[in-house]
């Protein structure tokens, strides 16, 4: 038997490509693939030459969550132990979620419990049209602890409340009512239209599409006031003195593509 590398971490110019390669499991994670991705996440965030991260599935599922094995095997530590799987589990969903660098989902298949984290965590969320969709663990006896403050993000507290205590199961058209999802394709066109987001990422101001990044993570939910708008111009004062803001503007202008701009 031919054993393969939990994750798959492909370079394609400014592009890091980052592939679940368990197929045979759906591509449910264990303590080697939750180290596998966290230091790829963290590895990318720190190369200069990665713009943005895109992060699939191969075979049919995108995740089915947590391998049972590995579940299995939990059931049997010490709480000191689940306690440190659980921290490892949160911190890789972290360290997704606060990579200064845009992470897009393409998401080939079925994300169930964990994978749900996973796709919540990415900042951009497209799926095939035959996906389904499950948070699963009231099943098991579990609860979604981990992946909750990322899944009430991207799905709202009401629909969460409903799919949390549940576990019902719902396609891809109802992810993309409730917010969970930003696109739907046909299955043959995922991956053409993931990399034109990528693409798009691309095209953009590295510093301003990472600015603008912690621009949504620092102010939702925050309440308009004096402090957050004294912020605000702030920060854009900030950037329209950086090489990159004069850059942009004076490309604009000359109707040039900008230094920084990188297309396929």
């Amino acid at each position: 038997m031919t054993l393969h590398a939990p994750l798959d971490v492909a370079h394609d110019g400014a592009i890091v490509r980052l592939t679940l390669n368990r197929p045979d499991m759906r591509n449910a994670f264990d303590e080697t693939l939750i180290a596998a991705l966290t230091r790829a996440v963290a590895d990318a965030a720190l190369d200069p030459r990665v713009r943005v991260l895109l992060l699939t599935g191969a075979g049919k599922a995108f995740c089915a969550g947590g391998d049972l094995n590995w579940m299995r095997k939990m059931a049997t530590h010490t709480d000191a132990d689940n306690r440190a799987d659980a921290t490892r589990l949160a911190r890789m969903l972290h360290t997704i979620w606060a990579c200064p660098k845009p992470v897009v989902a393409c998401v080939n298949g079925d994300a169930y419990a964990g994978g749900m984290g996973l796709l919540s965590a990415c900042d951009i969320a497209i799926a095939a049209d035959g996906a389904h969709f499950c948070l699963s663990e009231t099943r098991l006896g579990l609860l979604p602890a981990t992946i909750s403050p990322y899944v009430i993000r991207a799905m709202g507290e009401r629909a969460a409340n409903r799919y949390f205590l549940t576990a019902e199961r719902f396609d891809a058209a109802t992810a993309l009512r409730l917010g969970l999802l930003h696109d739907v394709v046909p299955a043959e066109r995922l991956h053409d239209e993931a990399d034109a987001i990528c693409h798009t990422l691309c095209a953009n101001g590295p510093d301003a599409v990472q600015a603008s990044k912690r621009l949504v993570r620092d102010f939702a939910g925050q309440p308009i006031d004096a402090a957050l708008i004294a912020d605000t111009v702030e920060r854009i004062a900030a950037c329209r003195s950086t090489s990159e803001a004069r850059e942009g503007v004076a490309a604009f202008l000359e109707k040039r593509e900008p230094s920084w701009r990188q297309v396929p």
